[in-house]
């Protein structure tokens, strides 16, 4: 795979029974890449380690005033150099794009999960963690895929000097083939401190990062309430146990990197004078006590790559164990390729709400955590995997066997909090869809008038055109009401076969929502709509209402019935005692409207 081939056409079915294996897995998808970068990173490492013996000839012809070997041992240095020079070249090549294609291929398994979990990806794992595995940790779990060729190429090279210099020079050779393996394994005793110090930087950087991202998310709520110290001194605290536990393992690769040093400068000192011995007793010449000192000098170069390898392993494998975390999660049931069923009610097993085709019904719980995990089971995704026994029915068929682009094409779920990416507004509505909706039919059943105005006098450079106007990211620029109707406008231009709407108008006023109301009604005419709410100008334009109570559905009605008959129901929407009703009939729609408005 190059990188102009990005990205994969199929990223593949990841191993993620723990992060040691997703790494093997990574490392065995690339199997081609890594041959081609430890051949070159052998041609590297064997040029820089034929250089001695290069030199070591040119000083025993210096010494012998031979001529002909001088210029033979020219060649070779100069063929030795280019050889260096193409396998460095090389290796960086294939080694960056080993790097850069094992993160693409990462970063798809995430993208492709999220995709298939939607939402109840965030309520199975926090949003600051999904952050900081597809940034740092992507780059870390790279890191490990591209040095670990260079790492072998590294490994070989010194097998190879080692053997190359018992049989070259047998007396300095043992030498030099006993020290070169201590040097390697010398720091093995550490790297398991090391390696557990890591995980605890790398545990509390992913805990700031949650903190940050979250706060950042709700900062508008924050500056609301008055929080922002106390979550600035929280990650505060996050951010100096981060330092500490970067500097205490600093430390210990520091030590790791001085042993690196200290132990190659002391072979150096034991071949040179014991060479040097040899030399005087001439039992070797000049020429070869060179070229083994050179050799010997250079093994510094490869032996580096044992503490890369280590460092990479030791902070990619936390990453790896977070991001195969995230791959690890799945949906309720494996799809079963059965066709789409065309039109039908839609139906819960588990709740018992049933919300009949080409109707619109709303739905009522008193709960709001359990409404966003019943909309979140309607699109067919449950927010907890021991929910998903009992799939929701579309027209009889379970949505799990549905194939997911089907199954997404055939439901769709607008949560309270949706997500608006940064970008124009037409971008924003450019979505799948049916096209029998066009944008400015969605946007004026959501009542997006006032917000095209203030998009049209934010416009810089798009001669006052909101379509073309860019939204900053999760439109932070927009209100929340504003921005909770640019999201229903794009849930309408869809036009799915079953929508479903949890609390979609939860931030406007009661007028807006009335308005909202009507426009959704209208324009879902005909079409399955389910929506979530408590509102009573919402409820009131409902088809059919479906109060649920702890957990099941307990009574079925139009809004005004379940007034008069359920004192539950009444709870809940006028949030009053169940023994003090309110007015019955029409006269509770204004009394209704005219609460909301006072709260508002």
């Amino acid at each position: 795979m190059q990188i102009r081939d990005l990205p994969y056409a199929d990223p593949g079915v990841p191993d993620v029974r723990s992060g040691t294996r997703f790494l093997i897995w990574l490392g065995r998808g690339q199997l081609r890449g890594q041959i081609l970068s430890l051949l070159w990173g052998m041609v590297h490492h064997l040029g820089i380690a034929g250089l001695p013996l290069g030199v070591g000839f040119a000083v025993q012809a210096v010494v012998d005033r031979d001529g002909g070997r001088l210029a033979l041992a020219g060649g070779l240095i100069a063929l030795l150099g280019a050889a260096l020079a193409l396998g460095d070249t090389m290796l960086h090549r294939t080694a960056v794009t080993n790097w850069i294609t094992a993160a693409a291929r990462v970063q798809q398994l995430l993208a492709r999960k999220t995709a298939e979990l939607g939402s109840v990806l965030t309520r199975r794992v926090a949003a600051g963690e999904i952050v900081a595995v597809s940034t740092g940790d992507v780059e870390k779990i790279g890191w490990f895929v591209e040095a670990l060729s260079r790492f072998a190429a590294a490994a070989l090279t010194l097998i190879l000097v080692c053997v190359g210099l018992v049989v070259y020079e047998p007396a300095l050779g043992v030498v030099v083939a006993v020290g070169v393996p201590v040097l390697a394994l010398a720091v093995l005793p550490l790297l398991p401190r090391a390696t557990r110090r890591a995980d605890v930087q790398r545990e509390k950087a992913g805990r700031a990062t949650e903190l940050a991202s979250d706060t950042v998310a709700g900062l508008r709520v924050l500056r609301g309430i008055g929080g922002e110290e106390l979550f600035l001194g929280r990650y505060r605290a996050a951010s100096q146990e981060v330092r500490r536990a970067a500097v205490r393992s600093a430390r210990m690769w520091a030590l790791i990197s001085a042993i690196q040093v200290l132990l190659p400068g002391v072979l150096l000192i034991v071949v040179v004078v014991y060479g040097a011995r040899l030399a005087l007793d001439g039992r070797i010449s000049v020429g070869e006590l060179v070229t083994v000192y050179s050799a010997v000098a250079l093994t510094r170069y490869p032996l580096r790559h044992f503490e890369e390898i280590a460092m990479a392993f030791s902070f990619s494998r936390p990453s790896a164990r977070r991001a195969a975390r995230v791959l690890s999660l799945e949906r309720t049931s494996t799809a079963r390729g059965t066709a789409v069923p065309d039109g039908g009610d839609l139906y819960d097993p588990v709740t018992g709400v049933l919300a009949p085709a080409g109707r619109l019904t709303a739905v009522v719980c008193g709960d709001p955590d359990a409404a966003g995990r019943l909309a979140e089971r309607l699109g067919g995704h449950p927010a907890e995997p021991a929910e998903g026994h009992t799939s929701v029915l579309l027209g009889g068929v379970p949505l799990d066997e549905l194939e997911l682009d089907a199954a997404r094409a055939a439901v769709l779920v607008q949560d309270k909090d949706p997500v608006l990416l940064s970008g124009t507004l037409a971008e924003l509505l450019d979505v799948p869809s049916s096209g029998a909706v066009r944008a400015e039919e969605a946007l004026a059943a959501a009542q997006c008038a006032d917000v095209l105005d203030a998009l049209a006098q934010a416009s810089v450079d798009t001669d006052g055109d909101p379509m073309r106007t860019r939204i900053t990211e999760r439109g932070r620029s927009l209100s929340g009401g504003q921005r909770q109707r640019l999201a229903l406008a794009r849930s309408l231009v869809t036009d799915p076969g079953v929508l479903v709407l949890d609390e979609p108008t939860s931030a406007v006023d009661a007028h807006t929502e009335s308005r909202v109301a009507a426009g959704v009604a209208r324009l879902r005419e005909g079409r399955t709509t389910v929506v979530l709410a408590s509102s009573p100008l919402l409820l009131d334009l409902a088809d059919r209402v479906v109060l649920v109570h702890e957990g099941q559905a307990v009574a079925v009605g139009t809004h005004r019935e379940l007034l008069r008959t359920e004192p539950r129901y009444r709870a809940v929407v006028t949030r009053e005692p169940d023994d003090d009703p309110l007015p019955l009939g029409r006269e509770a729609i204004p009394a209704v409207r005219e609460e909301i408005e006072e709260t508002a």
